[in-house]
């Protein structure tokens, strides 16, 4: 039977050692929102003899994936044994409507079946299962978690944008190019953007000094701002108001940064950065192993943004590690992209293939008292 950890009702999910300040961008006029500071221990985690034989799992539902990896412990932190990905477009047309469509539970749950069955094959006994941007927003966005578990077990915990911000940087930080400058962690996500702020200057997992969570991610944004594909003035057009709506929403933090300095760091985790990273190696098909810690030349990412921009659809889907399933979303991302270096015009892009499940089960090792 899989035990699924659940946070204290008192926290917005197990913290793990980060804190730090942070704005949700869009609530309460820029006002500082909760710190966050680890909670209380997860309970009913019970002793077991054979911890580091275990199996862990991580799910995340986002706006637009799907994501398992189940994993064991190992000396230098853990082995994967099997992962799923999925796009689902959980949050496809919820900005019109303000509810997760029919459709898109469907997708959803047939995807979260998937994941279901994979932990009763690797006899997972430990996971934690998280939802993000668009069940926050959604009406029925608790009705929803409770069908999923109905229907196939997942007790999916709605996860703050504090606690996804925190997860994504402690899934990802040991991809930060070694220096003394201050760093940026971003993850461009369906529904949100969080920019997280870090001090990365110590040993362990870094601090997280500022931070704040934009309420555009590349399905948000794309429905956010229609356009004629056919119309390049058009598509221009619509890149532009893009950027705008990001810049604005970054505004509260940006005016936070500090000065920037010659060795600041940037590091991006999401669909977007990877994408954009498998298209300056001009590689055939995705290669994980190829791009997770890849250091990218910012004006690279910048002139692949702009000449993507300016494609039209079916140019777009020709394009390797891009397809038909992300060609139409993949114009938000870079706009996203492009506002972040605006604002933290770092030289170079360090790029992850790892955030949020990475994050939550180096939490559930580290809760369950695992050495790694």
């Amino acid at each position: 039977m899989v035990q699924h950890s659940r946070p204290s009702p008192q926290s917005s999910g197990p913290a793990g050692g980060i804190s730090g300040k942070g704005v949700r961008s869009g609530q309460g006029n820029g006002s500082k929102a909760a710190a966050l500071t680890p909670p209380s221990k997860s309970r009913g985690l019970l002793p077991h003899p054979l911890r580091g034989r275990r199996s862990y799992a991580a799910i995340d539902l986002g706006t637009n994936n799907c994501r398992l990896l189940i994993a064991k412990p190992s000396a230098d932190g853990f082995i994967v044994v099997d992962a799923f990905s999925r796009i689902v477009r959980l949050g496809e047309g919820l900005a019109a409507s303000g509810r997760i469509s029919d459709a898109a539970i469907e997708r959803a749950i047939s995807a979260l079946s998937v994941c279901a069955d994979k932990l009763r094959r690797r006899h997972v006994t430990l996971a934690r299962s998280v939802a993000t941007e668009a069940c926050r927003r959604a009406s029925n966005g608790a009705e929803f978690i409770q069908r999923v578990y109905r229907e196939t077990g997942i007790a999916l915990d709605i996860i703050s944008a504090q606690e996804e911000a925190r997860l994504a940087v402690l899934g990802c930080h040991a991809l930060l190019e070694p220096g003394d400058g201050p760093a940026l962690i971003f993850d461009i996500g369906g529904g949100s953007t969080e920019l997280v702020l870090v001090d990365a200057n110590r040993a362990g997992a870094p601090h997280i000094v500022d931070w704040v969570s934009a309420p555009w991610g590349v399905v948000s944004l794309t429905e956010s701002e229609p356009f004629d594909h056919a119309d390049p003035m058009d598509r221009l057009s619509a890149y532009a108001r893009m950027r705008a709506r990001v810049a604005d929403a970054f505004a509260p933090l940006a005016r936070r940064l500090p000065a920037p300095q010659a060795d600041i760091r940037l590091l991006g985790t999401s669909g977007t950065v990877t994408t954009l990273a498998s298209l300056h190696l001009d590689l055939p098909r995705y290669d994980r192993q190829a791009i997770d810690g890849l250091i990218v030349p910012s004006t690279s990412m910048r002139a692949i943004s702009a000449r993507l921009s300016s494609m039209p659809l079916a140019e777009r889907q020709k394009l390797p590690c891009i397809g038909t399933e992300r060609a139409d979303l993949v114009v938000a991302g870079c706009a996203i992209l492009e506002s972040i270096l605006d604002i933290w015009p770092a030289q170079r892009l360090g790029v992850a293939d790892r955030g949020i499940r990475e994050g939550i089960l180096r939490g559930l090792m580290d809760r369950d008292g695992v050495k790694m």
